[in-house]
C-alpha cells in the first residue's frame, strides 16, 4: 500500500464552498442516524464565534479533526494518536512535527494556538495541517519530511476519508459499519444535494428519531429545513 499524506489530501479535498456544504451534509446526516449524540463523529457549528464557523470529527478513540471556515479562507487541524507524527511520540519536548504548521500564514496562524486545538500545556495537538486562502485556487500545506514505512504517516486516510470521498454511498458505508443499521441511499442523496430537509427524509434515515430534536439540530448545523419543518413537526 502507498503512503497517502497531507499533499494527496490537498490535491483531492474540495474547494471550500464545496467543503463547507459537505461538512454540513455529514453533521446532519449523523445527526438523524445518531438522534442521542453520543459517540456522533461529525458535529457542525454555525456559530462558533460571530465571523467563523466550525467542522469537527471526533471518533472516541484519539483521532480528531476541526475545519475552521472564516472570511480568510478555511484552515484543517487533524491529529491522528498514532500518528509517528504525534508531538507526544517525540522525545521529552512534545512539539509538532517539522513543517506541519511551521509554514501556516499569518491569516490562519492563531488557530494553531487556539485552545480547542492544544493541551492543557498549549502544546497544538496535530499531525495534519492545511489551509486555503479565500481567494486561493488550491490547498496549501508545510513541507514535510514523512518517515518512511509508513501507509498513513500523518493519518490522513482515516482522518479524511469521508471528505476526500464526497458522495453519499461513503457515509452509508460508514454508518452502516458504525452503527450497525441499514441507512437509506435516497435519503442520504437528498442530504448531500443540501435539499431543506422534511419529515419524510428523517423518518427513512430514522423512523424514531425526535423530529423537533432534529430540527434544533439543523439550525445549529446552518442545514436548510422545509417550511412545514419551521411551523412544527406533524405529531400525527
Amino acid at each position: 500500500m502507498c503512503c497517502m499524506t497531507v499533499h494527496d489530501v490537498a490535491r483531492t479535498l474540495p474547494g471550500i464552498p464545496a467543503l463547507h456544504d459537505l461538512c454540513r451534509s455529514l453533521s446532519m446526516a449523523e445527526a438523524i442516524v445518531n438522534p442521542g449524540g453520543e459517540g456522533r463523529h461529525h458535529i457542525f457549528n454555525r456559530s462558533w464565534s460571530q465571523t467563523e464557523e466550525l467542522a469537527s470529527m471526533r471518533n472516541g478513540s484519539g483521532d480528531e479533526f476541526d475545519i475552521v471556515f472564516s472570511a480568510a479562507g478555511a484552515y484543517v487541524r487533524g491529529f491522528a494518536h498514532e500518528s509517528p507524527l504525534s508531538p507526544y511520540h517525540q522525545r521529552d519536548d512534545y512539539e509538532p512535527w517539522p513543517g506541519v504548521v511551521d509554514a501556516v500564514p499569518a491569516a490562519f496562524q492563531r488557530y494553531v494556538h487556539e485552545p480547542l486545538f492544544t493541551d492543557e500545556d498549549g502544546t497544538p495537538v496535530v499531525t495534519v495541517c492545511l489551509w486555503r486562502h479565500a481567494v486561493a485556487d488550491r490547498w496549501e500545506t508545510g513541507d514535510i519530511d514523512f518517515p518512511e514505512g509508513h501507509p498513513d504517516p500523518d493519518g490522513t486516510t482515516g482522518l479524511f476519508g469521508l471528505l476526500t470521498r464526497p458522495e453519499p454511498e461513503a457515509f452509508k458505508t460508514f454508518a452502516e459499519d458504525y452503527y450497525e443499521t441499514a441507512v437509506s441511499l435516497e435519503a442520504l442523496r437528498h442530504i448531500y444535494d443540501l435539499r431543506p430537509l422534511d419529515q419524510a427524509v428523517i423518518a427513512m434515515l430514522s423512523p424514531l428519531a425526535p423530529v423537533t430534536d432534529v430540527v434544533q439540530d439543523a439550525l445549529a448545523i446552518g442545514y436548510p429545513i422545509s417550511p412545514a419543518l419551521r411551523t412544527g413537526p406533524r405529531t400525527d
